[in-house]
């Protein structure tokens, strides 16, 4: 089992222009997974501890205490897989 699917429960893509892929975490790890994350992404905004605006390698993502992210603009599944193998490995 991969890191990813360690932490992932499903990837959605959104519609709309653009290419946005929403990220739903598996309940048991979402805590886990957030604080990985805020540990290697660089913050750009935080509202409310409840979501949090962050970069990482030149891709904008949202990510809520929920559990969900949203990253947006990639060219697809396998980007994000990359990006998401190093923010949760």
């Amino acid at each position: 089992m991969s890191v990813v699917d360690n932490y992932v429960a499903r990837i959605d893509e959104a519609c709309g222009e653009e290419k946005d892929l929403i990220v739903i975490f598996k309940y048991d790890k979402k805590d886990e997974a957030i604080k990985k994350i805020l540990e290697k992404a660089k913050r750009e905004k935080t509202v409310s501890v409840m979501i949090f605006e962050l970069t990482f390698r030149n891709t904008s993502f949202r990510v809520y205490a929920t559990g969900k992210a949203i990253f947006r603009k990639l060219k697809g599944k396998d980007e994000l897989r990359s990006i998401l193998t190093e923010l949760l490995s």
